[in-house]
């Protein structure tokens, strides 16, 4: 670590703590003796979505709480239940796959929680993921629902 005073290259570690941003440490220079406060913070490499098409972009937590949104529009669901969901899509996507996740599992996932949740905000939510091609499938999906 360089000292930000003598910019030697040489420090000893007197302290360390956790706090909001990440580790903290108090260290003292060998050359000059002062005293100086660093932060550690763990890096997370970003999970990849392979989209339908093949193209990759980096999971965004803030566009997958908009989609839910929107299939949530004037349904009585608060914006802490859709945080809810979101944050445990996260926890499963940041365990489960380190590299790249395909977005139809995102869907899936999204699915599975709001089928829970409201039965209108799912179908909303389906027709886009599952890209229904005509009213037969719409009802068949609705059909599945009511048993």
């Amino acid at each position: 670590m360089e000292c930000p005073y003598c910019h030697k290259v040489g420090s000893r570690v007197l302290d360390s703590r956790e706090s909001s941003v990440g580790i903290r440490r108090r260290r003292l220079c060998e050359k000059c003796q002062k005293r100086f406060t660093t932060y550690e913070k763990v890096s997370i490499v970003p999970v990849m979505v392979l989209k339908r098409d093949g193209r990759r972009e980096i999971f965004s937590n803030e566009k997958l709480e908009s989609a839910i949104k929107m299939a949530c529009v004037k349904r009585p669901i608060t914006d802490v239940e859709i945080t809810n969901i979101v944050e445990k899509i996260e926890i499963l996507i940041n365990k489960n796959y380190q590299n790249e996740i395909k977005a139809g599992k995102i869907g899936q996932m999204c699915i599975k929680y709001l089928k829970k949740l409201d039965h209108v905000a799912y179908i909303r939510f389906a027709s886009v993921y599952r890209d229904f091609k005509n009213i037969d499938s719409f009802t068949k999906e609705v059909e599945l629902l009511k048993r």
